[in-house]
């Protein structure tokens, strides 16, 4: 039983396909066309996982689209009508596309998909569940849990922009919700914009500004009282109102009103070409804080209601991997888990998993839908030498254990290495198969990567692959985190004492500080978004790490996504040239291939 899963039309476009409830391929459709969180249908994700089953439109047993597109369009007509005459402008851009494709939804489908494959699939059922279902069941289904509760947090669905629910054998049920305009994921892109970074693309930008922020200042803590104050009212049990008066989203002209905000925060929004001072940085953590307060406080809610202390979150706000950490620090949980991809695109596996598991009404299977997130296309040997023969490059094929020990020892040499095996990850994290990776322990190398590799702000982390089997010798992290989603912090033992004017320090000051052995993978504030890497998660990555390790007695590599800014991560060989040739990355491991840009 082939059921096909898509997202697309509003960012992060993908497919996924399961096969008797297991998922056996899975892309993002920005990897395709190059074009980062790209929305349009995905075609080229489609085709791809269709070839990589083997099969055709006709062999499935339903195509599953991850929300129901009429009651959208009930919830902006309703918008528009209570926002009149402000979104006018929005309401008339928005209305031909409405009128000529979407009102006619399944149509508009059936014709995107028919330019994949002409085979016949009238038969074919179409299924529409709910926006949030779709991420409740991506969230849950995957997990090793028989219940548990079910946390989805976003910008908006049809209504929902979160819910609660209960997961168990017997499916999935919604306990409670909370409905548009009041939103989590709304509220914490008002402040992106407003930072200088563009909403759906730039919300991890936020959080990793956060940590620079002065946690202890008056600053922050005035930014603080504003927001509750002024901007929203947070309930006990974790709802929200946020006042309008202040967010102009419901009218579509943009996302706040800039000129309230400058009065309320002392200082105009940011764009994006301006340097970031210390009050970008100490709202940045303002909002980052009421966020994990918010966020906690549902979590409470969630365990309550569904009497589970496992909880399964998704949504695009379940990517926000410092939040993720402190349920964990929380006590309220035993367990966590958040898929892999957690976001608008994780809502293409789920829609097919509730195609799968509500509409056809299949029972849980003892073998997890989700048993690895490396779903996406692979390239073999062969393409890849046809690849280089046309590259101009310089490269030799070394078998594996000497690919493993070349690697490692120019790792170890402080040289930037970029690797890329096997299939590509589901999902927004680089986890070992299309990663940049370096030595953690010189702490300049996160400037030099950030500035000669990535061409990215400077502040911008880098996440610790660590050996699982070390992690607890080096972070508070008390289960695996193998898809690089939660944030933990360094024991106090791996620290260095940092001086007593280390916070007043200009933000540049800080970012290249010697702060422990692994300097270069850990935060400003001795935080890291960790990847655990076991032999069963990724043979050829921990067999990387297991060399590096014998070789430094450093269990630790520094990865960052193999890309460049504003780029998606690479999907085939020439992509991955492509950023070789035009970066500061000195080596370049294509399958069996070591690759340099000169002789050496």
């Amino acid at each position: 039983m082939y059921i096909l899963g898509i997202s697309a039309y509003y960012h992060d476009s993908a497919a996924a396909l399961i096969d008797q409830g297991v998922c056996v391929a899975a892309a993002q459709e920005e990897r395709f066309t190059r074009i980062k969180n790209d929305k349009v249908f995905p075609h080229h994700a489609i085709r791809y996982c269709l070839l990589e089953a083997g099969i055709k439109l006709s062999d499935l047993s339903a195509i599953v689209f991850y929300d129901k597109p009429f009651l959208k369009f009930e919830r902006l007509l309703e918008t528009y009508y209570h926002t009149a005459p402000s979104g006018w402008r929005s309401f008339l851009n928005a209305m031909p596309v409405w009128s000529k494709e979407k009102l006619f939804f399944k149509n508009l489908l059936k014709r995107s998909l028919k330019k994949i494959d002409y085979s016949p699939f009238k038969h074919v059922p179409l299924l529409f569940p709910e926006h949030h279902l779709s991420h409740a069941a991506s969230a849950f289904y995957p997990s090793s849990f028989k219940q548990a509760a079910i946390l989805t947090i976003d910008g908006v669905g049809e209504w929902a922009t979160a819910s609660i629910c209960l997961g168990s054998d017997s499916g999935i049920k919604v306990l409670k919700e909370l409905h548009f305009p009041h939103s989590i994921g709304l509220l914490y892109s008002a402040f992106t914009r407003f930072l200088g970074f563009r909403v759906n693309h730039g919300e991890y930008k936020l959080m990793g500004l956060a940590p620079y922020g002065h946690k202890a200042s008056k600053q922050v803590e005035h930014f603080k009282n504003i927001i509750k104050d002024k901007l929203l009212t947070i309930y006990a049990d974790g709802s929200v109102f946020m006042h309008q008066a202040y967010f102009n989203y419901r009218s579509g002209k943009s996302m706040i009103s800039n000129k309230k905000w400058t009065i309320l925060f002392g200082f105009k929004q940011r764009n994006a070409s301006e340097l970031i001072e210390q009050c970008h940085a100490n709202l940045a953590l303002a909002i980052q804080e009421i966020t994990e307060e918010i966020i906690l406080k549902l979590v409470k809610t969630a365990t309550r209601l569904s009497e589970s202390r496992n909880l399964c979150m998704a949504g695009g706000v379940a990517l926000n991997c410092v939040a993720n950490g402190k349920i964990l620090k929380s006590g309220l949980i035993d367990q966590l888990y958040v898929q892999a991809a957690a976001g608008d695109a994780g809502g293409a596996l789920g829609a097919a998993l509730a195609g799968y598991h509500i509409y056809f009404n299949q029972a849980r299977l003892a073998t997890k839908p989700l048993n690895q997130v490396y779903l996406g296309p692979e390239y073999d040997n062969h393409s890849i030498r046809e690849t280089l023969m046309q590259s101009g490059l310089v490269f030799q094929y070394l078998n594996q254990d000497d690919l493993y020990k070349k690697s490692a020892e120019i790792l170890a040499d402080k040289k930037v290495l970029a690797w890329f095996q096997g299939r590509m990850e589901w999902g927004p994290r680089a986890l070992g198969n299309r990663s940049i990776l370096a030595d953690a322990r010189h702490p300049a190398m996160a400037q030099h990567i950030n500035q000669n590799v990535k061409f990215r702000e400077s502040f911008r982390p880098f996440a610790p692959a660590i050996l699982l089997q070390q992690v607890n010798q080096y972070f508070d992290l008390q289960q695996a985190s193998p898809y690089m989603n939660i944030v933990a912090g360094l024991k106090e033992n791996k620290r260095n004492i940092l001086p007593g004017d280390f916070q007043d320090l200009p933000l540049k000051n800080r970012l290249n500080f010697d702060k422990c052995e692994i300097s270069a993978a850990v935060h400003v504030d001795f935080s890291a978004r960790i990847q655990t890497v076991s032999a069963q998660d990724n043979p050829r990555f921990y067999q990387l790490l297991l060399r590096f390790f014998e070789l430094t007695q450093c269990p630790v590599l520094m990865n960052t996504s193999f890309n460049v800014k504003q780029k998606p991560i690479v999907n085939t060989p020439q992509d991955a040239i492509d950023v070789f040739k035009s970066t500061g990355i000195d080596y370049l491991v294509l399958g069996n291939y070591f690759v340099t840009k000169a002789l050496h």
